[in-house]
């Protein structure tokens, strides 16, 4: 056993310098412009015109933010201060607050809708950065961007955080995300990812309104969004959290079993732990209901139709990955174990790329890499794999379990 998590630690090790971070310096960071290149396609192709996400900049932030302060490699820390300089200036409304969507190639606003998913990603990139550096332009900018969410964001009579407003704030025809989205005033998705970052800032900001707010966050994942009977995350809801029960997204459930996890372990609330290490066990084994003989987690289930989408998507392997990990270092779940090394092992032989670097978007259930999608772009950052490669490396795995 031991031997066995050395060598996993090792390979993530590797994988993050040689593969994931190597390419990001190598192919996408725009040393002309600044931030990175909008898009590089799945055959290698830098589309230098392409327009900015605020996402994956903000991603890229986190990545080589933390890759620094795990690793030391100061060449890291060079790109995490480029980034964290280029997305202050370029991405942060400087009138209204909050970030914009998206900027043209050479960083005019394009899309200046206010999206709390995004913004939660500026608090996670802002955050690690200052917690890799002490940087108190990072830490005071995320500061504003939390407190432009809850000011603006937080639906104070319904609970919750609203997906997405105009640039004033003001209400908006078009909340979604992504087009495959519902319209929904609140997602599943953004929850997670305004708990992910808010978690991170207490970590290096312990403000008593921030600390109330995850522990709010927790209680509507508890009450809200996860599902009583199957154990899943619903995902799409109204204001008043009313919502189809119609998705099963394998991924964000494993995703969220260890997010949720940390964020209760970091508010130190013994109570409010037991609690979330009763439900996390039951979440990840609704997820398990997506792991395919193969070691791969496939990515989606409509309930009402029974269609499967058998995608097997990058973000959801490293997910799978982390999550299974989780169990095993703090639940004794050695069968969890069992299904992240072959999750792993199914990343390996499949999604990397060993030739050009970084991964495939996803593969199809015969393990055929899918060149449509793209090496890096709006979702396509060093975020899930080298998150999962730093939690990895960075966690006390223990080697035998009694």
């Amino acid at each position: 056993m031991e031997q066995t998590i050395e060598n996993l630690k090792a390979e993530m090790r590797n994988v993050l310098n040689n593969n994931i971070l190597r390419y990001w310096v190598d192919y996408v960071l725009d040393k002309e412009e600044g931030g990175f290149y909008g898009q590089v396609d799945g055959h290698n192709n830098v589309i230098p015109t392409a327009d900015k996400g605020a996402i994956q900049n903000a991603r890229a932030l986190w990545a080589f933010s933390a890759a620094y302060r795990i690793t030391k490699n100061e060449d890291y820390l060079d790109v995490a201060r480029r980034t964290k300089d280029y997305f202050i200036m370029t991405f942060i409304d400087k009138t209204h607050g909050g970030v914009y969507w998206s900027v043209d190639y050479k960083g005019n606003p394009l899309d200046t809708k206010k999206q709390s998913y995004a913004i939660g990603f500026a608090i996670y990139g802002l955050s690690e950065y200052f917690r890799a550096t002490g940087d108190e332009e990072a830490l005071e900018a995320a500061k504003g961007l939390f407190y432009d969410l809850e000011k603006h964001a937080y639906d104070a009579v319904n609970n919750g955080y609203i997906e997405a407003l105009t640039q004033e704030w003001q209400p908006i025809a078009d909340m979604r995300l992504s087009e495959k989205d519902e319209n929904g005033s609140k997602t599943m998705n953004t929850h997670l990812h305004i708990i992910e970052p808010y978690t991170n800032l207490y970590r290096v900001w312990k403000d008593e309104k921030l600390g109330g707010q995850l522990k709010n966050l927790l209680s509507i994942f508890l009450d809200k969004i996860l599902n009583a009977e199957t154990h899943h995350l619903d995902l799409f809801f109204d204001d008043e959290w009313q919502g189809k029960r119609n998705i099963q997204s394998f991924g964000h459930d494993i995703e969220a079993s260890w997010l949720l996890h940390e964020t209760a372990m970091i508010l130190e609330d013994e109570t409010l732990l037991e609690r979330v290490r009763k439900v996390i066990p039951k979440i990840a084994k609704a997820a398990s209901e997506g792991l395919q003989a193969d070691g791969s987690m496939i990515y989606e289930k409509w309930t009402d139709s029974g269609e499967t989408d058998c995608q097997r998507q990058w973000w959801v392997m490293c997910e799978c990955i982390v999550g299974y990990i989780d169990l095993y270092q703090y639940l004794n779940d050695t069968d969890a174990l069992q299904k992240a090394l072959a999750c792993w092992a199914y990343v390996k032989t499949h999604l990397i790329d060993n030739v050009h670097g970084e991964w495939y978007w996803s593969c199809d259930e015969n393990g055929k890499p899918d060149h449509r999608g793209d090496k890096a772009g709006f979702w396509k950052c060093p975020y899930h794999n080298g998150r999962m490669c730093l939690e990895i490396i960075e966690r006390d795995i223990p080697t035998l379990m009694i």
